[in-house]
């Protein structure tokens, strides 16, 4: 297909498209003439990908151009490309190290992760922002007064891991190549957040309802 094809197919402007061709975001195409180039199934899919991490997930551009190199180094795991991606988007706050909360925060997401037997997080530990992000949260908690222990957290942490299970069949039965399924689980993380975040809210509101309707 020409470039106006593929601009229409995907609905990226061609303007779009030519600025992720000079920043390398996106393949070149096959030279059919000194001005034309002929585009495939391929660059639709990366496209996709490039447009779910720049748009959506609001990752630099730089970095966009570092989770795709990754996502195509064949030296790399599965793991570890599809971390890339996961470790280029957004993050919540980082703890407050001057917080006094802070300290003990972390010992308790230990003593979680070490309950849960989730080697990989607690191997990971700082470098990892959802490690980060649970500390700054649980921190959060117990410095307004809120439940925060570890017994009080097992649940939620069970349930997530019975989603995460979910999440990985649905990367593994996306597609079989590496860009499909990174492409995948850009989607889940940043796409399906808000579907988790109302589902949660609609649950608890139909539980309401039942526990607490005259």
């Amino acid at each position: 297909m020409r470039l106006k094809e593929l601009s229409e197919r995907s609905g990226v402007s061609t303007a779009t498209i030519k600025y992720y061709l000079r920043e390398r975001l996106l393949p070149p195409g096959e030279r059919v003439s000194a001005t034309q180039a002929e585009y495939g199934e391929e660059h639709l899919r990366r496209l996709r990908l490039v447009r779910a991490l720049i748009q959506v997930g609001r990752v630099p551009v730089a970095t966009a151009r570092e989770v795709l190199e990754t996502a195509e180094d064949e030296s790399l795991s599965q793991n570890t490309r599809m971390g890339a991606a996961v470790w280029a988007l957004p993050h919540g706050p980082e703890p407050a190290e001057d917080d006094p909360e802070t300290e003990e925060a972390r010992r308790q997401v230990d003593a979680l992760l070490e309950r849960l037997g989730w080697t990989y997080g607690q191997e990971l530990g700082d470098t990892f922002p959802a490690y980060g992000m649970l500390v700054a949260a649980i921190a959060s908690l117990a410095r307004l007064g809120y439940p925060h222990e570890t017994d009080h957290l097992l649940l939620h942490a069970r349930l997530a891991a019975e989603l995460a299970v979910a999440d990985l069949d649905l990367v593994e039965k996306y597609g079989g190549s590496p860009t499909e399924r990174i492409e995948a689980v850009v989607a889940l993380t940043v796409l399906y957040e808000p579907v988790l975040l109302a589902l949660r809210r609609l649950a608890e509101t139909e539980e309401s309802g039942r526990r607490f309707t005259d």
